[in-house]
């Protein structure tokens, strides 16, 4: 029997996919849809979703397939008036080594992700439906399109904003659909036009936007829709495309070819109530949709899959209680929540200055999209046993900076390499927390790995103290991570029993 079946394969079920099989778990992925999909969708991953990919070991191919120097250029009235890098405010830091977004396609993302996995030993089912689910004590029977019935302990649905599990479950999906703030997208070619430069045409009266996708000599197209003499809108296809560029941009002979994908967009701010019902699980669209704005739907899809992976591996397999997959809904929740807040407020704050020639969608960039500052310090799974203040630079449940080391023969090593993989990391500040460790990894074994930082024999050597510095540490201390990257526990360098009952009480 499988652990657990995921419904969809787009990048919040390929990421949740490649959590569970890298750490052993028992996993099939299906995908109603024959092939893979070719239309772009999601463009850009934010620096967290970086810090998640370099964890699973395939940064560097997404950065191959990837840019994070494009410039935005926008003209008014046929002509050009600015060019600027939108990421230019940010700079990488010690505990923030990436800053800049990655333009990415979308179809990219999932390329490499399949591959991923497949190393791990699973493949995408594709032209596989889902027809129903039923659950019964600790089972879910799941059906498929040609009869198969398939019994798991989980069933997680990542199948998008119409998401058919999320509609056999007794959940609602409370918002609104926004029918007046509608945009026609889709991906073409346009020969001559620079792949240097995200080019945006933004008139008083409307205006059209086509982005290079990295990799490709495909432009993904946005803009407002066409209206006929009686104010309605047209419908999208390559001709009405080539019409609004040829009102905004007023470059002749550039023309529009080869459609792989058009569609009318409508934005959608919505957000289920649960996202879990028993052993069924809801993750990216199929639990909150928003707008397109700050490009975070992708990247809150990866990150729901992120934090989702670790505890489902550890109930489905028996080492952890199923108290903390709940911890799931408690911690991703309110993050949908405050992302559809924030890119509404980013929309509509865009759709304000775009009026202003040289302005524009430049502005949804500001450090909430970089995803670095979100954390669950309300959470059950974040405990401080150091008396931290409010003000501490980091609290249990906040993300877990990086830093630059050095290894006992003054090799250079970052905190990120050592949290990569699918295990906890209890980082001892100061010799006073050595006993701590050792106990630990006598404890815990694989399942904890045990780094003494300072000076000495045996530690790595925060040699320009940016390690303490990020990580609030002002004496000697321990802090253990989560294997997603987040702080679980803050204690005092002697409290080895805080680790140990920590440990303990995932168990339930």
């Amino acid at each position: 029997m499988s652990s657990v079946l995921i419904v969809g394969a787009g990048p919040t079920g390929l990421t949740l996919a490649c959590e569970l099989a890298r750490r052993g778990t028992a996993v099939r992925i299906v995908e109603r849809s024959p092939e893979p999909q070719r239309g772009s969708r999601g463009k850009g991953l934010n620096a967290r979703s970086l810090e998640v990919f370099e964890g699973m070991g395939i940064l560097d191919r997404l950065q191959a397939f990837g840019r994070d120097d494009l410039f935005f250029r926008k003209y008014r009235d046929g002509e050009a008036v600015s060019d600027t890098d939108p990421f230019e405010k940010f700079a990488p830091a010690p505990g923030t080594p990436y800053v800049r977004g990655l333009l990415i396609a979308q179809w990219n993302v999932e390329r490499v992700l399949r591959d991923r996995l497949a190393e791990w030993g699973v493949r995408v089912e594709f032209g596989t439906e889902l027809t129903g689910f039923e659950q019964a004590g600790d089972v879910v029977t799941a059906t498929l399109a040609d009869g198969e019935r398939i019994e798991v302990s989980y069933l997680v649905g990542c199948d998008g904003g119409r998401s058919g599990i999320r509609k056999a479950l007794p959940i609602t999906f409370e918002g609104r659909t926004l029918q007046e703030q509608t945009m026609v997208i889709g991906d073409v070619e346009a020969e001559g036009l620079s792949q240097e430069l995200w080019h945006q045409w933004i008139d008083a009266d409307g205006g059209i936007m086509l982005c290079p996708l990295p990799g490709s000599s495909v432009f993904q197209l946005q803009a407002s829709p066409e209206r006929d003499a009686a104010g309605l809108r047209v419908e999208a296809s390559l001709e009405s495309f080539q019409r609004l560029f040829d009102r905004h941009a007023r470059i002749p002979g550039i023309k529009l070819t080869n459609p792989a994908w058009i569609s009318t967009y409508h934005v959608n701010e919505r957000i289920a109530d649960r996202f879990r019902v028993g052993r069924v699980l809801l993750a990216g669209d199929a639990a909150h949709v928003h707008s397109i704005a700050g490009g975070l739907g992708m990247n809150t899809g990866i990150q729901d899959a992120y934090n989702l992976g670790w505890k489902l591996a550890l109930a489905a397999a028996g080492r952890a209680g199923d108290g903390l997959v709940d911890t799931y809904e408690e911690e991703r929740l309110p993050i949908a929540a405050w992302t559809i807040d924030t890119s509404g407020e980013l929309w509509r704050a865009v759709s304000r200055s775009i009026r202003t020639a040289g302005s524009g969608t430049e502005g949804v960039i500001t450090p909430d999209i970089l995803g670095l500052r979100l954390g669950y310090r309300w959470g059950s799974l974040a405990v401080e046993r150091d008396a931290r203040t409010d003000d501490a630079p980091l609290r249990a449940g906040d993300r877990a900076p990086d830093a630059p080391l050095r290894d006992a023969d003054g090799a250079a090593v970052r905190l990120f390499e050592i949290f990569s993989g699918t295990h906890f990391t209890l980082l001892g500040f100061g010799a006073a927390s050595a006993a701590a460790l050792r106990e630990s990894t006598e404890r815990h074994g694989d399942s904890v790995w045990s780094y003494l930082i300072g000076s000495g024999p045996g530690a790595l050597d925060d040699f320009e103290g940016h390690a303490a510095r990020e990580y609030g540490v002002t004496g000697d201390a321990l802090v253990l991570v989560r294997p997603d990257g987040h702080i679980a526990l803050t204690a005092r360098a002697g409290d080895a029993r805080a680790v140990h009952d920590y440990l303990g009480s995932l168990r339930g």
